[in-house]
């Protein structure tokens, strides 16, 4: 039996995979989760085999970040990005985190299930879109590692994603539980790091890097 987890800000995307996934034998969907919080919290209470992860969550972990958050702690974990978007950046994130799968929602079913199952074994599923930016990458002799994003600590990251969504130096501490003086700090830090200078040039860097979706930020 290969049990998954369903992260999804979505209610309903999150009992459609359910409902397909249920109908599948050896399939048993464990549990769900809206955020990247959630998403940590529940790999850890659930261990389940394979977790379906969406890129755009809410709050200051994105799907990239819980990935990597979940990994770190359990290296053997299963993670198949799933999403909507095709774009280059999105793709070399997820594969240098290690993420094991990639996979479009426009795809069929059928194509879902392969992947899970694929994973599952121990290989890698790549949907074609993303295996032929894989190719183009490999080709042009680039790189998958992102230098500049790598100078953030995962708390920076949180607080890149969050300024970039419209939040407050304020609402980003209360978010975090940290003092105005500690999140200014994270700000103005990051802000050094990456070589931006206002708000504008984060958002633009964000976007750019896949942290938010500029058609939804949230």
């Amino acid at each position: 039996m290969i049990r998954i987890l369903i992260v999804d800000d979505h209610d309903l995307v999150r009992e459609g995979l359910r409902t397909i996934l249920e109908q599948e034998a050896g399939f048993e969907v464990v549990g769900e989760a809206g955020d990247g919080q959630e998403a940590i919290r529940e790999a850890r209470r659930l261990t389940p085999d394979v977790i379906l992860m969406d890129l755009n969550l809410p709050g200051g972990i994105g799907g990239l970040e819980a990935t990597e958050a979940i990994l770190a702690d359990r290296p053997d974990a299963k993670v198949i990005i799933l999403t909507q978007y095709e774009q280059r950046e999105y793709i070399k994130r997820a594969l240098r985190i290690g993420a094991q799968g990639y996979v479009i929602k426009r795809s069929a079913s059928r194509d879902l299930k392969e992947a899970i199952r694929t994973v599952f074994q121990g290989r890698r599923y790549l949907h074609p879109v993303a295996a032929d930016e894989l190719v183009e990458i490999m080709t042009r002799g680039e790189s998958l590692e992102e230098e500049d994003y790598e100078k953030l600590t995962r708390r920076e990251r949180q607080v890149l994603k969050l300024l970039a969504e419209g939040k407050t130096s304020r609402e980003i501490a209360k978010y975090l539980g940290v003092s105005l003086k500690t999140a200014m700090t994270h700000r103005t830090n990051l802000m050094a790091k990456l070589g931006v200078h206002s708000r504008a040039e984060l958002i633009k860097y964000a976007i750019r890097k896949g942290v938010i979706d500029v058609e939804r930020p949230e």
